[in-house]
């Protein structure tokens, strides 16, 4: 069971690398923006927690997110001293074709599985992205 998850972390892996140079983007912006879909608008702080980065590294990501023309920043409509970072909703050139690829085989995979066997998998990937995430936070010597 472990080689075979250690396999399967490894090729999500070199597909998200294969996606983020396909799409033009870096790897920690091709996860940003993947965030700011998912979870935004978040503010800067709040997105560097996601990604394990300082806000200073997160600050300059964004100004590429922002220049091309994946995130914007806006006010936060629950307090206008706030500045937000939102998706735009735009994906880079190619990257919808790219995550198709992958996406239709998967869902194919997950229709096949039973309501409790998708409850598994549900507890397992929001437990294991957790772990992954805060032994992320712990390791001091990547740069970013």
């Amino acid at each position: 069971m472990e080689e075979t998850y250690r396999r399967y972390l490894a090729a999500v892996v070199v597909f998200h690398l294969k996606a983020a140079a396909a799409s033009g983007l870096g790897p920690v912006d091709y996860q940003a923006s993947s965030l700011l879909e998912l979870d935004g608008p978040l503010t800067t702080g709040a997105l560097a927690e996601r990604l394990a980065l300082t806000s200073s590294a997160t600050t300059r990501q964004v100004d590429r997110l922002v220049s091309a023309g994946l995130a914007r920043r806006v006010q936060d409509s629950g307090d206008r001293r706030r500045v937000v970072v939102e998706h735009t909703g735009h994906l880079s050139p190619g990257l919808q074709e790219v995550l198709t690829t992958v996406r239709a085989p998967i869902e194919g995979l997950l229709g096949n599985l039973s309501a409790e066997q998708l409850a598994g998998l549900g507890q397992y990937f929001a437990g294991a992205g957790e772990s992954y995430l805060d032994a992320a936070r712990r390791i001091r010597a990547t740069p970013e």
